[in-house]
């Protein structure tokens, strides 16, 4: 049996869930662990979560229960890590520690632990992903109304002549001292332009109209994306539970520019349209080595533009 735990925001879910449904399809006995998402353990959470991959619709999930996951976890009693340090028992714990494990699908009884950002870890399952990820409706019929409209929008530009874009500005959390210390400094304003350049080299001469999402839109309201002439339209109705919405929004439209967030890396993922264009820094975080020929090899057919606004 191999379970993998869910853990962090929305984002990090999905790419565990991603990599859940991988091992299913490489033919393990897979489960999920929620665990980490109990009132107990969230008790003690700086930033506490819920488990949001239950408000998609019908999402099918086989969750871990304790036993199967005390089994396979070790357990971090002393005795456990006594057994473990003298070589009585073998760990069953696989942790990431990497950027990408190429043998990660070749476990069978082990308990995974990791975020899995690597968008080659689930790229050939993405088709059969799109459909399960199927997004709930605002439970308010005022802000369900405001979506449906939004989408309604974007759907319709192409007979405007116009390519929709969606840009994904990430503050709050990521300004505080710690996160911005692994955050900080690479979606720069350089590397905004950087993407927006980009958009108009794959689509030369289209209109654009940038769709913004920020989880600070005072700030994104100061902003402004292409020529002076492209609309820019900053979307904050979606807040609370709601939020996960702007993740579908930024999906309809055709051209993505990503934050270095898991949010905005799904927006773009969840993109169906063929000619799809996902642009994403370089760097995710100031902890890998990001060498843009092996990001290239990691993230095939996205676009990368560094912290200086350089086309990678």
């Amino acid at each position: 049996m191999v379970i993998v735990q869910a853990a962090g925001g929305l984002g990090n879910q999905m790419q565990q869930y991603a990599v859940y449904r991988k091992f299913l399809s490489a033919g393990a006995d897979a489960r999920l662990d929620l665990s980490w998402f109990s009132a107990e353990n969230q008790e003690n959470m700086r930033a506490r979560r819920e488990c949001e991959l239950t408000l998609f619709k019908d999402l099918p999930i086989r969750a871990a229960d304790p036993g199967e996951v005390r089994k396979l976890a070790d357990g971090d009693s002393f005795v456990s890590r006594l057994l473990r340090k003298s070589g009585i028992v073998k760990s069953k714990q696989f942790t990431e520690s990497r950027m990408y494990h190429e043998d990660l699908f070749s476990l069978r009884d082990a308990y995974v632990t990791g975020y899995f950002a690597c968008n080659r870890y689930y790229e050939d399952i993405m088709p059969e992903l799109r459909q399960l990820f199927a997004f709930p409706e605002s439970a308010d019929p005022e802000n369900a109304e405001r979506n449906r409209r939004t989408k309604e929008a974007i759907g319709g530009e192409a007979e405007r002549g116009v390519l929709p874009v969606s840009v994904h500005i990430r503050r709050g959390d990521y300004l505080e001292s710690g996160n911005a210390e692994l955050f900080g400094g690479i979606c720069t304003p350089a590397y905004y332009e950087g993407a927006v350049k980009l958009t108009a080299e794959r689509y030369p001469g289209k209109q654009r109209h940038f769709y913004i999402f920020s989880d600070d839109p005072e700030y994104a309201s100061s902003l402004h994306f292409g020529e002076e002439g492209e609309e820019n339209t900053v979307l904050s109705f979606n807040t609370g539970r709601d939020s996960m919405l702007d993740m579908q929004l930024m999906s309809f439209c055709p051209v993505n520019i990503c934050a270095n967030s898991t949010f905005s890396f799904w927006g773009a993922r969840l993109n169906a349209a063929e000619d799809a264009v996902r642009i994403r820094p370089l760097k995710q975080a100031h902890r890998f080595d990001y060498e843009p020929d092996v990001m290239h090899e990691l993230w095939p057919g996205w676009e990368l533009v560094d912290s200086e606004g350089r086309i990678r």
